[in-house]
C-alpha cells in the first residue's frame, strides 16, 4: 500500500511540507516511523504473552537512563528519550533533527513549530503498520490459519466512474430532531443511531433505498428517510414524524403523547428494523441491526457438590446493569457493574437439579460468549418494587464510565482460561492469558454515544451526547451545541454506546451479504426470464386464437 501525501497532509507544518517535497527524505522519515511503531506494538505483545517475561527489560532513556514507559523516537537517528523529562526535546535541539514521535500513539512532534503535528498520511500507517503486527502475532485456536491480512478499499472500474459523476454536498451529520410531543425518549435513540458508524454507513451506501421498498409501514425506509435527511444541507430541525406514526402503529404501547422509557423505544426500534431489512431470516440472521448489536451470553451452572457444568448460551442484543456495586449504590463505575454481571451467584434449591448426582446447590455465571461489533449498556437507573407504577423510584448514584473499554475480562474464553490458571496457582501473565486469544486490541471498545436521563422518573427529561468527526456534541431535541469528552463522562448516564476498534470477520471467506446480494442477482434474473417467458406465451396464445 502507497502512501501518498495529501495536499493537506502536513497539517499547516511548514517544516513537514518541506520534508514531503522530496521524495527521499519523505520515504526514510515514513520508513523510520513504521519500523518504531512495528518495534513497539512487537515489544508490547511479547510481554503480554512472555512466560519469561524477566528477560524483556524495558527501553531506556538515551540521556537519563531510566525505564521508558511511554518511549519518544527520534524520526533521524535511533535514540529513544522520555518526553517527561523533556531529554527527547532536548536531543532535537542538540542534533538539530526536526520530528520524533511517540511510538505509543502515532502522534509526532516538531521541534520548530514546538508543538504535535497532525498528518493524515502518518495516521494512516500508524494504523496499517499495528494491524500487519497483530495480523502476524495472532493465531486463533479455531483455526491453524492466521488471521487474513488486511487490505484497504479500492474502487473499482464502475465504483470509480461513479465516484467521478458525484456531486459533493456540504454535510456535517449534525442536526437536531424536534420534539413531537415529549417525544424525547425517541429522539436520543435516533440520534444514537445516527452516531452508530455501522448504521450510518449501511444507510449512507444505499444498503436500503426507500425509494425502491414496496413494504408498507417499513421502519428501516424511516430511517434511511432520517439520515439522508441529517446528511444533507439542511441545518434546520429535523421532525421524524413519520417514524414516530409507524412506531405507535406496531407498538400500542409506545403511542400516545405519555413519557416513554428511552430503552423500551431502543429495543422497539431494533425489532422494527430488523424485521423490515434485508437478510432478515428466522434460522441465521444477517440484517444491519443483527450484524451490528448481536452477541451471545453464555450461562454456566455449576453443581456445587460434583462439580458438574451446564452450558448454555442465549443471543443478546444488549446489556442491562444493575446500580450495586463492590459498595452498594456508592463509587459505580462501568467496569464493577461489569463484574458484579460476570460474577458467579447462588441457587436457590428450587432452581436447579443436577442431572449428574441430583443435587440442588449450585452457582450460575454469566460470561459473553460472543462479542458484538457495538455494545449497548442499560444502566437500571428507574426501580420498579410492585406492580404499582407510582411506587417506582429513581437511583441518582453516578456511574463513572470510561471514554475506551476493554471487555476481554468477560468474554467467556478469557474468563475459562483465568480459571485454569487459579486452579494450577499460577497468575495469568497478562489480561489476554493466552496468545492464541488474540491480542488486546481485538477486545477494544470506545465510546460514541451516551443518552442522559434528568430529573425524575414522572417529569424527566433526555439528552444525548454523541461523537462526531472526533469531537463530541450535546442533543437537546432541536438544540445541537458543542461539547467535551470530559462533560459527557461526567453526565449521568442511562445507555453507553461503544462500538468495536477492531472489526470482526470471518477469514479467507466471503462475506455474507456479498454472497447474498449475488444470489439475489441470480433471483433477478430467473424471474426475468420467467415473466418473458409468460409474455411470449401470451403472444403465442393470442396468434393462435386470432387463426
Amino acid at each position: 500500500m502507497s502512501f501518498e501525501s495529501d495536499t493537506d497532509s502536513s497539517g499547516g507544518c511548514p517544516h513537514l511540507a518541506t520534508i514531503f517535497a522530496h521524495d527521499e527524505e519523505r520515504g526514510a522519515l515514513l520508513n523510520k516511523f513504521k519500523n518504531a511503531v512495528q518495534w513497539n506494538t512487537r515489544r508490547n505483545h511479547c510481554v503480554a504473552h512472555s512466560v519469561k517475561r524477566r528477560k524483556i527489560t524495558p527501553p531506556d532513556c538515551g540521556l537519563c537512563g531510566l525505564a521508558l514507559s511511554r518511549p519518544y523516537a527520534c524520526l533521524h537517528c535511533s535514540v529513544a528519550a522520555c518526553w517527561t523529562g523533556g531529554h527527547i526535546k532536548q536531543h532535537l535541539q542538540d542534533t538539530g533533527h526536526d520530528f520524533c514521535a511517540d511510538v505509543t500513539t502515532g502522534y509526532v512532534f516538531c521541534i520548530e513549530c514546538d508543538d504535535f503535528v497532525h498528518d493524515s498520511t502518518f495516521a494512516r500507517l500508524y494504523k496499517t503498520t499495528i494491524i500487519a503486527v497483530e495480523e502476524k502475532a495472532t493465531a486463533f485456536e479455531v483455526s491453524k490459519r492466521l488471521r487474513e491480512p488486511f487490505s484497504p478499499w479500492q474502487p473499482n472500474v464502475q465504483e470509480q466512474t461513479l465516484l467521478e459523476g458525484a456531486v459533493s454536498l456540504p454535510c456535517q451529520g449534525r442536526r437536531g430532531l424536534l420534539n413531537l410531543g415529549q417525544t424525547c425518549f425517541m429522539n436520543v435513540i435516533l440520534q444514537s443511531f445516527i452516531a452508530n458508524p455501522l448504521l450510518r454507513n449501511y444507510y449512507l451506501g444505499d444498503k436500503h433505498n426507500s425509494r425502491l421498498c414496496k413494504l408498507k409501514d417499513c421502519t428501516s425506509c424511516e430511517m434511511d428517510k432520517l439520515i439522508s435527511e441529517v446528511y444533507s444541507e439542511n441545518s434546520a430541525p429535523y421532525g421524524p414524524i413519520d417514524l414516530l406514526a409507524k412506531t405507535w402503529r406496531s407498538s400500542a404501547e409506545l403511542s400516545g403523547y405519555a413519557q416513554q422509557d428511552a430503552h423500551e423505544f431502543f429495543i422497539t426500534a431494533l425489532n422494527n428494523i430488523h424485521a423490515t431489512s434485508r437478510g432478515s431470516t428466522s434460522l441465521q440472521c444477517i440484517c444491519i441491526i443483527h450484524s451490528t448489536f448481536a452477541g451471545l451470553l453464555q450461562s454456566d451452572v455449576k453443581c456445587e457438590r460434583c462439580g458438574k457444568v451446564a452450558e448454555k448460551t442465549d443471543p443478546m442484543l444488549d446489556i442491562s446493569l444493575e446500580l450495586k456495586g463492590e459498595a452498594g449504590e456508592h463509587d459505580l463505575t462501568l467496569a464493577s457493574c461489569l463484574r458484579r454481571y460476570t460474577h458467579p451467584e447462588k441457587l436457590g434449591p428450587t432452581d436447579y437439579s443436577c442431572e449428574k448426582c441430583g443435587k440442588a446447590h449450585a452457582s450460575k455465571r454469566l460470561s459473553i460468549r460472543k462479542l458484538p461489533p457495538v455494545l449497548s449498556f442499560q444502566f437500571k437507573r428507574f426501580e420498579h418494587k410492585s406492580v404499582d407504577k407510582s411506587a417506582a423510584r429513581k437511583i441518582e448514584a453516578p456511574v463513572r464510565f470510561p471514554s475506551s473499554l476493554n471487555m476481554a475480562p468477560y468474554t467467556t474464553l478469557v474468563m475459562h482460561k483465568q480459571e485454569l490458571f487459579k486452579e494450577s496457582g499460577a497468575a495469568p501473565p497478562s489480561l489476554i492469558p493466552d496468545s492464541a486469544l488474540g491480542p488486546e486490541s481485538l477486545y477494544d471498545y470506545d465510546l460514541f454515544a451516551v443518552v442522559c436521563h434528568e430529573g425524575q422518573i414522572d417529569n424527566g427529561h433526555y439528552t444525548c451526547y454523541a461523537r462526531s468527526h472526533d469531537e463530541w456534541y450535546r442533543y437537546d431535541d432541536g438544540k445541537v451545541a458543542h461539547s467535551t469528552l470530559a462533560t459527557c463522562l461526567n453526565s449521568q448516564a442511562y445507555m453507553c454506546f461503544y462500538v468495536k476498534r477492531h472489526l470482526d470477520y470471518k477469514p479467507y471467506v466471503t462475506p455474507s451479504y456479498i454472497v447474498m446480494r449475488e444470489q439475489e442477482a441470480i433471483k433477478e434474473k430467473e424471474r426475468e426470464r420467467e415473466k418473458e417467458a409468460a409474455r411470449d406465451k401470451e403472444v403465442e396464445e393470442e396468434l393462435l386464437a386470432a387463426l
